[in-house]
């Protein structure tokens, strides 16, 4: 396993692990995030454990033309229940992404270091945000990175019924980016068109 020295560099791919984890501790500064996320890792850990760097086998992507939209999500988008806004309210998004209960168990990953990185890197332009409000409540949304045409999602979350899918299908149907980087593997954005690819192929997109 490698430690990150304070210079701001990664070990080459071949040294990630079976799980996945290409290097440990480092810190969270713009710079080292920024390098990370420009040659496909990324950080996951929990509150009181040393930085973890990730850059799995396999990536989950989504190409933005094949996106699945639902029949009773077009209803949905169709009743404009919803509002819809970008880069209005990152710090409560991403507030509520790290203290939302989720059934999954996933969330508290987002530690208090983390999340004042990412609100850093907000401040920058470089990290994003989508809201999705209901009669002006805050109740759905995401937030990430853009490196290049890349949208790097990191976290969603939603307090009411398709809020975080109405987010996630917005981000899409942008027609911004080429690829939207899910990470890592879940059911929720499977059922959405994201799947699966060899590391190395993701890498030759991000860094095309």
């Amino acid at each position: 396993m490698i430690w990150l020295t304070d210079k701001i560099e990664f070990p080459p791919y071949e040294f990630t692990t079976d799980d996945g984890i290409i290097a440990l501790g480092g810190d969270l500064s713009d710079e080292r995030l920024i390098c990370a996320y420009k040659n496909g890792i990324f950080p996951w850990f929990s509150e009181g454990e040393p930085i973890v760097w990730y850059c799995p086998f396999k990536r989950m992507v989504l190409l933005p033309g094949e996106i699945k939209v639902s029949k009773s999500m077009r209803k949905v988008i169709n009743k404009n229940e919803f509002t819809i806004t970008e880069n209005k309210a990152f710090e409560e998004v991403i507030y509520n992404c790290k203290n939302i209960e989720r059934s999954d168990g996933f969330g508290t990953w987002i530690t208090d270091d983390m999340e004042q990185a990412y609100i850093n890197l907000h401040k920058k332009g470089i990290a994003k945000s989508i809201e999705v409000w209901k009669d002006n409540q805050l109740v759905g949304g995401l937030y990430g990175l853009e490196v290049n045409t890349i949208f790097c999602g990191e976290s969603m979350f939603s307090k009411v019924s398709n809020a975080s899918k109405r987010a996630f299908i917005h981000l899409v149907k942008k027609k911004e980016y080429t690829l939207i980087d899910c990470q890592m593997y879940n059911d929720h954005l499977a059922s959405l068109g994201a799947k699966e690819i060899e590391r190395d192929v993701f890498l030759k997109i991000l860094k095309s």
